[in-house]
């Protein structure tokens, strides 16, 4: 589509995001909550909807909930009541969802994100509710037959709705990213979109730039990848764009998301509320929440990770990439709080769980928590290179390899490999003269105008003295015996 075209409407797009919550045990029931069991073996008379069976609140449902909703600035609802939504889908048995309707347990709040120029933009929460999750339908294996499996039936999960705030498949990728963020952090939810944990449903329209009312709203669903629900929103966004210029009308419906082809298809016509049938859920009493419950939870909430970044920018003057690498996953950002309350080198700190941390992580496939040099060892690392008692490649190319292999410090294994920085400055002008007397052509290019050639000689340098001097020193020395 052209960009004039697309230049004369804009977009107004909401969330619905489904987090299953990490609890031993299904919402109403004392079912396993798991994922990868065999089929159909994490039922019980109550998720299958046995008549007589009845549900029992799952109370860490309910914590997560809080949880939550403190984290995104919700306001807790002290009175709630449950109730049934139903419909008819083959891998619900009862034929009816217990969920929260008229009283959501949050309400409010906001997720920060960023916009498409950089900027910092808040995206508003309509609601956060608890409710179960149905089982699931399998029609890739079977040529004839749709297979059934309730193990995720009853499964508790959070559905998160925002406002329609946002205004780009852009934006709905980083909310996205965010809130699977922030659940990880909150350890409510793992928040693997590829095993169905977090599911996404998109709400989009479009209007006129100038308009004041908003179009058609479009639903679609199935999308199991961040990736794919900002690949289902551009082409949603083109294909209502596309149907208003040539004057055709666009239905108010549910689609889904055929990630191969790119496109969305029709599923079926969009349900109102009133389709529902929702009541109040009889066998569930109403739920009060006391504000000594909310304090708890409030101060059991573990560090979040915009307040991080903004810690990271604001007090440790870290660039913003640096913050926002630090912050995307829990586990490295509780290393480095950890490494920061050791050393004050906090950039020094930054660069290396980005730099060699990282990379140790990435090629053994493992998560920090495997990692063989605890905060208290990196920091004496660190230490080292910045009192100039090793340079930083020997810390990184020596030091560092053979603490991934062993327990012992920094400086036992520097002194022990002799890798110590001399500040002998007879044995400095010794080098130097070796190198220069070795390669006296190279010596007559750089005084002659190669100033370039200055990295061949640290190389050489470095080379002869075991990257034992301090790399500054030597470059300074170096300059002065070759401008003589």
């Amino acid at each position: 589509m052209d960009e004039t075209t697309r230049s004369k409407y804009r977009a107004v797009i909401g969330l619905e995001v489904h987090a299953q919550m990490l609890t031993a045990s299904k919402a109403y029931s004392s079912d396993k909550n798991a994922y990868g069991e065999a089929p159909n073996s994490l039922v019980s008379p109550v998720s299958l909807g046995h008549p007589g069976t009845l549900p029992v609140m799952n109370e860490k449902t309910i914590d997560f909930a809080i949880r939550l909703g403190l984290a995104c600035g919700c306001t807790i609802r002290e009175h709630q009541c449950f109730a049934r939504k139903n419909y008819f889908y083959p891998d619900l048995p009862k034929g009816y969802q217990i969920t929260q309707d008229k009283t959501p347990i949050c309400t409010g709040g906001s997720i920060i994100i960023r916009d498409e120029s950089g900027q910092e933009k808040a995206i508003g929460l309509t609601r956060i509710h608890m409710e179960e999750d149905a089982g699931k339908s399998i029609h890739d294996i079977d040529v004839y037959d749709t297979l059934i499996d309730l193990n995720r039936a009853g499964v508790p999960l959070l559905e998160i709705v925002s406002e329609p705030d946002l205004a780009s498949s852009t934006e709905a990728y980083n909310y996205l990213t965010e809130v699977r963020k922030l659940v990880r952090y909150l350890d409510i939810c793992d928040g693997n979109m590829e095993e169905g944990s977090l599911r996404c449903d998109a709400n989009i329209s479009v209007m006129l730039s100038d308009a004041n009312t908003f179009g058609t709203k479009v639903e679609v669903k199935n999308m199991n990848s961040i990736r794919n629900v900002q690949r289902a929103i551009e082409f949603e966004i083109n294909r209502q764009i596309e149907l208003l210029e040539s004057q055709q009308t666009i239905v108010q419906e549910t689609r889904a998301f055929d990630a191969l082809k790119g496109i969305t298809v029709s599923l079926r016509a969009k349900e109102a509320a009133n389709d529902y049938r929702y009541f109040p859920e009889p066998d569930l009493p109403p739920l009060h929440i006391t504000q000594t419950k909310i304090a708890e939870i409030e101060q059991s909430l573990p560090p979040l990770p915009r307040n991080l970044f903004l810690k990271y920018t604001r007090e440790l003057h870290l660039s913003e990439y640096d913050a926002y690498h630090l912050t995307d996953q829990k586990s490295i950002a509780l290393y480095y709080e950890e490494l920061i309350m050791i050393t004050p080198h906090f950039k020094a700190a930054a660069n290396w769980m980005m730099g060699e941390v990282k990379s140790y992580l990435n090629e053994q496939g493992v998560d920090i928590q495997q990692f063989p040099i605890d905060p208290k060892r990196l920091a004496g690392l660190i230490a080292l290179i910045a009192e100039g008692t090793v340079s930083h490649s020997i810390a990184a190319q020596r030091i560092f390899p053979i603490m991934l292999k062993d327990s012992r410090e920094a400086m036992v294994i520097a002194k022990e490999q002799d890798l110590l920085q001399t500040t002998d400055h007879e044995a400095v002008q010794r080098f130097i003269d070796d190198v220069l007397a070795s390669n006296s052509k190279e010596v007559e290019r750089y005084r002659g105008g190669e100033k370039q050639l200055i990295g061949f000689f640290m190389g050489q340098f470095m080379k002869i003295s075991g990257g034992k001097v301090d790399p500054k020193t030597a470059n300074q020395l170096l300059r002065s015996a070759l401008d003589v």
